[in-house]
């Protein structure tokens, strides 16, 4: 495996699963059916930042859901695909979108649904409540938990990657 540091700063679009990666990957529905979800507000701020850097966000995700759609928008994350069960061709799309390769792109992910996407980006990563296979595949594997900070952590070390984690903060530090 090469160096993960060098992956992560080649980064110019990061794309984010959402159940068991900006949420603990738990369901509660509603008295009307709906599902519920819950975001942790370190890792928006981490997306945030990653965008203020200039690195693109995105969403991947099987499962439709307008809170999802709601925490995007909140997020300025334009490039949303939900519902969608074949990944690749949602990445694929995205790229010639975009105008990028595949090394140009991060990808973090918790289940084998994922693997299409992360054996092709540049960067792969995935939580330590992951399946197994997905961990054993990747080139970084956060600390903190899913829908715990882990998409934060995974935008701190790509900032720190590209020399761009001071400048990123700057906002707050003065």
């Amino acid at each position: 495996m090469s160096d993960p540091i060098a992956k992560a700063a080649n980064v110019k679009l990061m794309i984010f699963d959402v159940d068991g990666i900006l949420t603990d990957g738990s369901l509660h529905f509603g008295p009307e059916g709906e599902a519920l979800k819950t975001f942790n507000v370190l890792d928006g701020q981490g997306i945030r930042l990653l965008q203020k850097a200039g690195i693109e966000t995105a969403i991947i995700s099987a499962r439709q859901s307008a809170i999802v759609s709601k925490r995007a928008a909140d997020l300025d994350i334009t490039h949303v695909r939900q519902g969608i069960h074949d990944k690749k061709e949602a990445f694929l799309a995205l790229l010639e979108e975009l105008q990028l390769t595949s090394d140009q792109c991060g990808f973090i992910g918790d289940d084998v649904i994922d693997l299409p996407v992360l054996t092709r980006v540049g960067f792969a990563v995935s939580v330590p409540n992951g399946h197994a296979e997905v961990r054993s595949r990747v080139d970084y594997v956060t600390t903190a938990f899913g829908g715990k900070g882990a998409a934060r952590e995974v935008c701190d070390y790509i900032l720190r990657a590209q020399n761009k984690y001071t400048l990123a903060l700057s906002d707050y530090l003065a």
